[in-house]
């Protein structure tokens, strides 16, 4: 009945094969006389998702996660992940190969400086990194008594045998019912930003900021619909778009060429140094443009500036048409997930649904609505302990039953044409246990502070971190991961520069969407998060206010479990919130269900006043 399609069960990363791999790879070092190399999870763009021929991180060490990095010596090889992967990475990769490290706590420089030994030669990808990242490495290694060596190509290639071709996805026309904006309106706002910033010339090195500064869309990468492109925007003039020609169409790439030069890929590096031969200030964003490109620049004679880029803010802020898209996204996608959660509800008790089926079921139930272009990122299901493993994502080999009397964490998102969307929901399976029920209400509170929060115009998110964790903190408890992040238009599920994090430093602009995620995981047996999407509004002014204030509006709509509340350590203001954001919640949905999901949603959203 139903079936998964836009993702894929199978675990196809390196397993037992990794043993293997890396003496292969210590094989290959020896031979081009270095002493070992950095692998990070990335691609030229450090795009989040790479595509496939880019996965070698995954290749190498059978971990499949989104962030990570690998430093093999011939020695020995540590991998290192953040605290949403710890438990995955240990049961990825193999402990007999690998030493593990917290990319946070204790991150691959530092890591360099104690272990790197004097007189070694690290090798590391120059496209794999950024000119930031390579400057932190060298430092690492002169400290050590080593060198940093550039490395082309990729010694992974060389044993990379059975490595995907680079994608050729097919380039789209993103309209101005969605996009918001002409195209020619954008390249008039950035190259005043251009002139701010006293350059002659932006590298676009972030494919999300070229799809949305030419009004495009591609297939290039996984669940993002992203084209692999670069692009060089002056000050004045015409833009180059530098694209892979078999990707666009006769109608694409008409419509491209009334707006931009489009080259070749290979071209670029011939213009790059063209502008620094003529001594052009060349603006490379510091958080994708690679550390290739500042070389590029610099032996050519000029000097590359970095920075951020202006048009990730540009594409933060969404317009009119974005946020018109994005409510009614969300209104199709919420009806799709009731229909889920009234399946599921009616399902799972018999304890015969697995996480696969459950995964595929509420893909099946969003591909109905007609509008489905791909999900947003896979979808994370979790079952009992699997729900502890922060973004844990299911195969064949670790399916499991979602059994009685455990909690069911499921994470998941939609690509529309209008909108892209994230949500999740913790559900019981059976009678939840008091512990349950505490932890659950614990993160409910966190998220209704979150939801709730009014705050004056230029806050950060690290400001509003801690209303999330507070209530956890109360009870010595907290999550490794941040409590938000930003979200794209049709675009990537993590979008920057915002974030709600203890490390978001971006001020919080009106029209940027958000998610408000907090949660708590009991290693071995559950995990908990509550997650709904929230668009930064102007607030009201309360009378004898001296700032501008903001606040949130919560676009997700679907309802949160009632039977893991624990009403007793729930304020008169956070009932009052939750009531009033069901009764929006069966308001809103109930016209788009059919009469038995209706009857379901109504039962489910009952106030918890009576």
């Amino acid at each position: 009945m139903f079936q998964a399609t836009f993702q894929t069960f199978e675990d196809t990363a390196a397993g037992g094969a990794a043993a293997e791999r890396i003496a292969a790879l210590r094989a290959e070092l020896e031979r081009r006389g270095l002493s070992g190399f950095i692998v990070p999870h990335a691609d030229s763009h450090q795009n989040e998702y790479p595509p496939p021929s880019e996965e070698r991180l995954a290749f190498l060490t059978g971990f499949t996660g989104s962030a990570g990095l690998a430093i093999v010596l011939q020695d020995r090889a540590v991998l290192f992940v953040d605290g949403r992967y710890t438990l995955q990475a240990r049961q990825q990769a193999d402990p007999a190969v690998f030493e593990f490290a917290h990319l946070v706590e204790t991150p691959p420089a530092t890591w360099i400086e104690k272990n790197l030994k004097p007189g070694a030669r690290l090798g590391f990808d120059p496209w794999l990194h950024t000119a930031e990242d390579a400057e932190k490495l060298t430092r690492a290694c002169i400290a050590a008594g080593g060198d940093l060596v550039p490395t082309e190509p990729n010694p992974v290639d060389a044993i990379w045998a059975d490595r995907p071709a680079p994608p050729l996805g097919k380039v789209r026309l993103h309209g101005l019912r969605h996009a918001g904006e002409e195209a020619t309106s954008k390249l008039e706002r950035l190259r005043a930003e251009i002139a701010k910033l006293r350059a002659d010339l932006l590298v676009v090195s972030d494919p999300h900021n070229v799809a949305w500064l030419f009004n495009i869309r591609g297939a290039d990468a996984a669940h993002t619909p992203l084209p692999l492109a670069y692009a060089l925007v002056p000050k004045e003039g015409r833009p180059a778009l530098y694209i892979d020609g078999r990707k666009l169409d006769n109608a694409v790439r008409d419509s491209l060429e009334k707006i931009a030069d489009v080259r070749r890929p290979d071209e670029l590096a011939v213009d790059l140094s063209a502008a620094g031969k003529a001594g052009q200030a060349v603006r490379l964003d510091s958080a994708t443009a690679a550390d290739a490109l500042s070389r590029l620049i610099a032996s050519a004679g000029g000097k590359p500036v970095r920075g951020a880029d202006p048009i990730t803010l540009m594409k933060a802020v969404k317009n009119e048409a974005e946020i018109a898209g994005a409510r009614s996204a969300h209104v199709r996608d919420g009806a799709a997930f009731v229909r889920f959660l009234a399946w599921f509800d009616r399902t799972a008790s018999a304890g015969t649904l697995t996480e696969i089926d459950a995964v595929a079921a509420l893909e099946t139930f969003r591909r109905e609505t007609g509008h489905l272009k791909d999900i947003s990122f896979p979808t994370i299901a979790g079952a009992g302990p699997n729900g502890a493993i922060v973004h844990y994502r299911v195969t064949t080999g670790s399916n499991r039953r979602i059994a009685p009397g455990e909690l069911f964490l499921i994470d998941s998102g939609a690509q529309y044409e209008d909108g892209t969307t994230d949500i999740t929901r913790t559900l019981p399976v059976g009678s939840p246990t008091a512990d349950m029920r505490r932890h659950f209400t614990l993160v409910l509170k966190g998220h209704i502070a979150i939801a709730t929060a009014v705050f004056p115009d230029g806050t950060s998110g690290a400001q509003l971190d801690s209303l999330a964790r507070q209530f956890l903190w109360q009870h010595g408890l907290d999550f490794d991961h941040g409590t938000g992040h930003g979200v794209g238009s049709y675009l990537s599920v993590h979008e920057g520069p915002a974030r709600i994090s203890k490390l978001g430093a971006a001020p919080l602009r009106r029209g940027m969407i958000l998610s408000n995620e907090p949660g708590y995981y009991r290693a071995g047996q559950y995990g908990i998060r509550i997650e709904n999407l929230v668009l930064v509004v102007a607030a009201q002014k309360p009378p004898g206010a001296e700032k501008d204030l903001n606040a949130f509006e919560t676009l997700t709509l679907a309802p949160i479990d009632r039977r893991l509340i624990d009403v007793s350590l729930m304020s008169a203001p956070e009932i009052g919130w939750l009531d009033a954001y069901h009764a929006r919640v069966a308001r809103v949905l109930s016209p788009h269900l059919d009469d038995s999901t209706r009857t379901w949603l109504a039962a489910a959203t009952t106030p918890l006043a009576h």
